[in-house]
């Protein structure tokens, strides 16, 4: 089965808490605090992997978390630091924001490495919060929290050529003949349900042909499944236009040749632009006397931006006129201009606005305090051990989060909510 899109959740490993400890050796009175910091969450890491040409893996497996830290230890030791969740994609894929639809990154070069989510910071152990007043603190901080992310993961295939054509106009034939691809050939009467990648060769040239299935008319607006694979043409440099000259399908060559660029040109401008091969295929069951070929290079004569375009009478399944089609496919690629990689709108996914202090009267008796860094203070406080409150309410009043819920009315005996911490304020 090949899967080309996919929306997978994402979430990098929390870091891990601080310790609280003291020393308590032999001989050393009046030990002081030594405990030590939380490890790093891991990161969550794109990876391109060659081996890899769909993402049928992420059909079934959605959720991707790197590993959290370890807690700190005694002795001022750091905890150990989240392995790194790696996830391997295939060359080509686009990452975009699901909620938004903006790009992330195009993981667009082999073997291109990305880290999409950074790991949260260790918690500092008690060591970090001695002072000449305050020498055995009981207390540590929380490790940072990490949220979850939703992603989509698109697959745009990079290939030099794309072919293009209706259904059972011999896409698959000709990429066979020309590649060592193997697609399924037959005489359906429908299309091929996956794109087909070939490395087409000619002396010390390469360059990689794609069989494009899937258009039909209505294509571009989600008719059939060429909606599903039009994206992967968006990468190729040339297009290689196959046209039915027999109408073996009892359709009309000049019209199926408008409809697919009609098509092309609906799903995307750029599209209508690339540089096109004609090849008529086919022309083995053409009668002696037929004038089908030359009835549709005049018929060309009539197309904006097709009055020029190579025209090759070729048959995929005698390979006859194939070998001069080859040569023009890599006279016309050294003109082109290698494909650029996809902009990336967003340049820093895990970057989050730091939202400033507010402070709101919620009813006559109760104030809340809302913002990063107030609630990033509260998370980190331990409510049960009085050193880490005190620690708190210091911040408070330095912080200048007391003067103003004063303004707004505060008074002994009011509930003060930061986050999902409540206490009761006394004078």
């Amino acid at each position: 089965m090949f899967v080309d899109k996919v929306n997978i959740y994402v979430k990098a490993g929390d870091g891990g808490d601080g310790a609280v400890s003291f020393r308590r050796e032999k001989y050393v009175p009046n030990g002081g605090p030594n405990g030590g910091d939380g490890g790093k969450g891991g990161d969550v890491i794109l990876k391109v992997k060659d081996s890899i040409n769909t993402l049928l893996d992420f059909r079934f497996t959605k959720h991707f978390r790197a590993q959290d830290g370890e807690k700190g230890d005694i002795s001022n030791r750091t905890g150990k630091n989240g392995e790194d969740m790696i996830i391997n994609v295939p060359r080509g894929t686009v990452v975009k924001d699901a909620e938004t639809g903006k790009v992330i990154i195009d993981m667009y070069e082999p073997d291109a490495e990305f880290t999409l989510l950074r790991g949260g910071n260790g918690g500092k152990g008690n060591q970090h919060f001695a002072n000449s007043r305050r020498q055995t603190p009981r207390f540590s901080q929380s490790g940072q929290r990490t949220k979850e992310h939703q992603i989509t993961l698109e697959l745009k295939t990079i290939a030099d050529v794309g072919l293009v054509g209706f259904p059972n106009v011999g896409k698959s034939t000709l990429l066979g003949a020309i590649t060592q691809a193997k697609p399924k050939i037959a005489n359906y009467h429908f299309t091929t349900l996956s794109p087909n990648l070939g490395v087409l060769r000619r002396y010390d040239k390469t360059c990689v042909v794609a069989d494009i299935p899937g258009l039909i008319e209505g294509a571009s607006q989600g008719v059939g499944l060429g909606h599903q694979f039009l994206r992967h043409i968006e990468r190729t440099r040339l297009i290689v236009h196959i046209v039915d000259i027999s109408g073996s399908e009892s359709r009309e060559p000049q019209q199926d040749f408008v409809t697919i660029n009609q098509e092309l040109a609906s799903y995307s401008e750029v599209l209508a632009t690339r540089p096109q091969i004609i090849a008529l295929n086919k022309v083995d069951l053409l009668p002696e006397d037929s004038t089908a070929v030359a009835d549709f290079k005049e018929f060309l004569k009539t197309q904006h931006g097709f009055e020029t375009a190579p025209v090759f009478e070729i048959s995929a399944a005698t390979r006859n006129g194939v070998d001069a089609l080859v040569s023009k496919i890599f006279e016309i690629l050294e003109t082109l201009p290698a494909p650029e990689r996809i902009e990336s709108e967003i340049h820093d996914f895990d970057a989050r606005e730091i939202r400033p202090t507010v402070y709101q009267q919620l009813d006559e008796h109760v104030f809340e305090v809302s913002g990063d860094a107030i609630e990033d203070l509260a998370r980190k406080t331990d409510i049960n051990d009085v050193e880490s409150l005190a620690y708190l309410q210091r911040r408070l009043k330095q912080d200048g989060v007391m003067s103003g819920l004063m303004k707004l009315g505060l008074k002994d005996g009011d509930t003060i909510v930061i986050g999902k911490l409540e206490f009761e304020y006394t004078e």
